[in-house]
Parts: structure tokens; C-alpha cells; sequence
């Protein structure tokens, strides 16, 4: 156990911080990417908290950009000999409505969430083939389930992955490779405050009603939101069973989200979405 390998994006906050120390406790090499390294010292000192220091390392790691991909996992591999799991978790939320936002902010929200994914993946995936084993675990989200309004680009960005992972767990279940989706609901990190902060819409837009709705909404949730700890163990389970499933989703109503979807009519769930947007909605008072 503790020379298995672990790469992780997104390291410096949320999920990403939360499982490089939770896999770093159970005995994991983690190597913790993040874009800027300095970002990089609450992880460090929260690990040399909990005696795990010496497990961690920071990696500089741009998503976005394939030479930075190929420098940090080519360091890794060359260091440790192998990359053992994956962790694709990088990635923001980018708020607003379709007709509103420009195609430039539909780009950068694929280039980090899909295809910055898809570049880490692709750098590590012959080192797994090769060893006939490895496990690839892409944060996904219930958003990439279910749709939701003013967050097309970040719905759009995570039904992608979830199309990506399951062709991927097709091909290289032959290699004895797996890929895992997790699927979580609502949790304190800021990925949702981040896409919240850029989320634009002038009083005079023809959305300014609905856009109100919606942030009040996604703050309510945030208040209620569950530890990124939850996840972290969720991962930790996943990447030690014998046969990971594809799928796994944690978090308060996400199940039951699901299974709602599955069996309920489409107008139906429209009513319930239309009817908790309009009850939340306070027209008077300004955007934040």
C-alpha cells in the first residue's frame, strides 16, 4: 500500500485537498498538482498536522495546458515509477444564462473541466495499459445528471465527462484498468462561490428575474452543503474495492435526485424546478 501512486488534480482546496489527505492517511503516495504551488502550503501544513507529510508532494500543474500535463506526470512517473490512480478534479462552475454569455466562456469552462481532463488522462493511460492496472477516478457531479438553469456551460462541461468516463471504462477494462465517476451533490467548497462571483446579468437583461431565482437558490443549498470530507472517503472506497463500479453518487437528496429522474415524467420534475425557483425569488432585492 504505501507505494501505490496517487495523482490528484486540483489539489490546492476542496475535494482535491480533502483526498490527498484522507489517501495520504491510508498509505498513498499522493502527488497533488495544483497551478500554482504556493497555493500549495494550507495542504502541506494540514498534512504535516495529521503526520502525513512526508506522502504528500505539491506538483505544478496547469489542466489547460498540454506541456505543464506532460512535464508534471513525466515527473511522477520518473520519480515514483508509476502512476497507481488517477484523480481528475479539477474544475470550477461557470454561471450564466446561454443567450448571455459569450462562446469565449463556454471554451475555457470545456478547456479545464473536459479537455483538460481528457489531456491528464491521455498522459497517464500508457503507463496503466502497460502495468495492466490503474484506476481513473473523474469528479463529476449531480450536474452531470441533471441539467439546472444558469449553469449550462458547467451541466454541458460534466455530461461530457460522464460520456467521456464510460467509453473510457469500456476500452481499458481489457487492460485492467478502471474508471470511476464520482457524482456529488452539494458541498462546502468554492467551486460554487467562484462561478457565482462571475456569474453577470444586468438588471435590464430579460433574465434578471430567473438569475435572482437561481443564485438564491444555489446559496441556500451552499448554507445546508456537506463536508468535502464525505467525498473523500467516498473516493478512498472506491479506488480500494476489488471492482470499483462506474458510478457513485454521495451527497444529501442525490440519490433520491436520481431516482427521481429516472422514474418521474420530464414535466413533472420541470414543475417541481419552476415551482422552487419562483418561491425563492425576491425581485427587489439587488444581485450580489
Amino acid at each position: 500500500m504505501t507505494k501505490r501512486v496517487v495523482f490528484i488534480t486540483g489539489a490546492s482546496s476542496g475535494f482535491g485537498f480533502a483526498t490527498s489527505l484522507r489517501l495520504a492517511q491510508e498509505g498513498y503516495r499522493v502527488a497533488a498538482s495544483m497551478r500554482d504551488l504556493r497555493n500549495g502550503a494550507p495542504l502541506l501544513d494540514a498534512a504535516e498536522r495529521q503526520g502525513v507529510a512526508g506522502r504528500i508532494e505539491c506538483v505544478r500543474l496547469d489542466v489547460t495546458d498540454p506541456e505543464s500535463v506532460h512535464q508534471a506526470v513525466g515527473g511522477v512517473v520518473e520519480k515514483y515509477g508509476t502512476i497507481d490512480v488517477l484523480i481528475n478534479n479539477a474544475g470550477y462552475a461557470q454561471g450564466g444564462f446561454v443567450e448571455e454569455l459569450d462562446l469565449e466562456a463556454w471554451k475555457r469552462q470545456f478547456e479545464t473541466n473536459f479537455f483538460g481532463m481528457v489531456t491528464v488522462t491521455r498522459s497517464v493511460l500508457p503507463v496503466m495499459r502497460t502495468n495492466r492496472r490503474g484506476i481513473i477516478v473523474n469528479i463529476s457531479s449531480i450536474s452531470g445528471r441533471v441539467g439546472f438553469p444558469g449553469m449550462g456551460p458547467y451541466v454541458a462541461s460534466k455530461f461530457a465527462v460522464e460520456g467521456f468516463s464510460e467509453s473510457l471504462r469500456l476500452e481499458m477494462l481489457p487492460y485492467g484498468v478502471y474508471t470511476v465517476l464520482i457524482e456529488p451533490g452539494a458541498y462546502k467548497t468554492n467551486i460554487w462561490s467562484k462561478g457565482l462571483n462571475a456569474f453577470e446579468v444586468k438588471r435590464d437583461s430579460p433574465y434578471y428575474e430567473q438569475a435572482l431565482s437561481m443564485i438564491r437558490s444555489v446559496e441556500t443549498v451552499a448554507e445546508h452543503a456537506g463536508d468535502p470530507a464525505e467525498v473523500a472517503e467516498t473516493i478512498a472506497r472506491a479506488i480500494q474495492a476489488r471492482r470499483p463500479k462506474l458510478r457513485y453518487p454521495v451527497g444529501g437528496g442525490v440519490k433520491a435526485g436520481l431516482l427521481a429522474k429516472a422514474l418521474l415524467p420530464w414535466k413533472w420534475l420541470e414543475l417541481v424546478m419552476e415551482k422552487r425557483l419562483r418561491g425563492q425569488m425576491d425581485i427587489n432585492e439587488p444581485l450580489k
